[in-house]
């Protein structure tokens, strides 16, 4: 219903059943004899509001949520994210009525409802608008893929994309394919912890971090192909992350009165983890000096299309800003974005894993581990059985530690690979074993990680329990 009040007799004076569903848009001639009104039946009405006629102005393919009257074009805002303008004849609205297809506005809204249905519903005035200004399609779904790096999407006009959000990139447009179809194509058997939230309101990828459950998340930097990356290197998602976002934010900030580090050594807002490799200059380098703000390639966003960041300002309200348009003033940054971009601080969560490691049944391979072992949760099977290995070929820890922890094969200084060549081992010693890993009777593929091994083949909340036997070698 279109309802008048008179503010004065504080009372609803008239009412116009016009619509056949709910009215979200009103626009009144400057005289406020007349009205445009348009909401979830996705149309556009004309209805004088002396004489009660009104008229069917035009349809549109999706419901109206704003109207604005300028000149003699009525401009319509819907849920599609493109704009049209129609004729409205706004100065002389008597002249669209002349056209004809006009009806009487009754007082109760079944009365048009009931016409509707009964077909006698008005033909618009207005077949095509006279002006459209196109929106970009807007996300209607999305999905997260399993690497908790690359998102699924799919927008209006039915184009399916793959997103990479640790830089805010399409990388991949499959077209109007079924995105339940392509979902299934792009599954990969890997567990990552859930390190942000995703939603798409506003037609596009809102990602949300909050600490510190953003930080959870890692990955080996050679997955992330980071040249001259030392194999056992682990990379935090979101520190990298922000590292990428606050670029310009850090380029920018004022050097003055800028604390060095305790030991030294000035180039704050580099990773510390990062420092000795071989960054390649970001593409949003200006030229200037910038030592300490490179930022890995899977990490770079785009400089032609830069995502907002948008956060709570001090003041309370919230204010966004393109990441280019950053200057370095910006206080209102909250303080781990900061501590974390420029010092590369932030809070360590647990990233281990426990587990049990014990002969597979009917092997004849001794018992190497006393108790519960615990590694990174990313760390890969092939790893567990280079463990094995070593513990075969030499009987005892490399380095005399127990077996409480995860250390043989990571980070010893001698591995299984080359323990032939050492002295003074036995002849049956020198023959490197094979060795598979078992989870519930079932070999392991060396690529997996103990979390994937725990998500998608374990799966019971107790501690993991892993297998090993010793196979010829091929």
């Amino acid at each position: 219903m279109i309802r008048l009040w008179d503010l004065g007799q504080q009372r609803c004076v008239h009412s116009y059943a016009v619509h056949t569903d709910s009215v979200w848009a009103l626009a009144s001639t400057p005289s406020f004899g007349h009205v445009y009104s348009g909401g979830r039946d996705q149309s556009v009405y004309l209805t004088d509001l002396s004489t009660r006629e009104s008229v069917l102005l035009c349809t549109n393919e999706h419901p109206i949520l704003q109207l604005s009257l300028q000149d003699d074009t009525i401009w319509v805002a819907t849920t599609d994210s493109s704009v049209y303008g129609w004729p409205a004849e706004g100065q002389t609205p008597q002249k669209v009525f002349q056209k004809g297809g006009s009806f009487l506005a009754g007082n109760l809204s079944f009365s048009r409802a009931r016409a509707s249905l009964e077909g006698s519903a008005p033909v618009p005035v207005y077949k095509e608008p006279s002006f459209t200004i196109p929106g970009v399609p807007a996300i209607v779904q999305h999905e997260i893929m399993n690497n908790r790096r690359h998102v699924l999407t799919k927008d209006t006009v039915g184009s399916v994309k793959l997103w990479e959000i640790t830089r805010g990139a399409v990388i991949e447009d499959f077209g109007k394919v079924s995105f339940d179809d392509k979902k299934k194509e792009l599954f990969e058997m890997v567990s990552i912890p859930a390190w942000f939230t995703m939603d798409a309101r506003l037609g596009c990828l809102s990602v949300h971090l909050d600490t510190p459950q953003c930080f959870s998340a890692e990955i080996y930097a050679v997955d992330l192909n980071v040249t001259g990356a030392q194999e056992d290197l682990k990379i935090n998602l979101a520190h990298e992350t922000l590292r990428g976002l606050l670029v310009h934010w850090s380029k920018r900030r004022p050097k003055l009165g800028q604390h060095s580090l305790s030991n030294g050594d000035s180039s704050i807002g580099k990773d510390v983890s990062l420092k000795n490799l071989p960054h390649p200059r970001s593409d949003v380098d200006d030229g200037s000096e910038n030592h300490a703000n490179n930022v890995l390639p899977s990490f770079e966003f785009s400089t032609v299309l830069p995502p907002s960041i948008i956060t709570e300002s001090s003041s309370g309200g919230p204010w966004r800003k393109r990441i280019t348009d950053l200057d370095g003033t910006e206080d209102d940054l909250p303080w781990w974005c900061v501590d974390c971009a420029e010092n590369g601080r932030f809070p360590k969560e647990n990233t281990k894993c426990g587990f049990y490691l014990h002969p597979a049944e009917g092997s004849p391979a001794p018992n190497i581990t006393q108790g519960k072992l615990s590694a990174p949760r990313i760390l890969r099977v092939l790893k567990v059985a280079n463990y094995v290995v070593e513990k075969l070929v030499l009987e005892k820890p490399l380095d005399g530690s127990p077996d409480s922890t995860f250390a043989m094969g990571l980070t010893s200084g001698t591995s299984a690979l080359d323990s032939s060549s050492r002295p003074g081992l036995k002849p049956w010693q020198k023959l490197k074993p094979s060795v598979e890993i078992l989870c519930n009777n079932q070999v392991l593929s060396p690529e997996m990680s103990l979390a994937t091994v725990r998500t998608y083949i374990w799966k019971k909340p107790e501690d993991l329990i892993l297998n090993y036997r010793v196979v010829q070698s091929r």
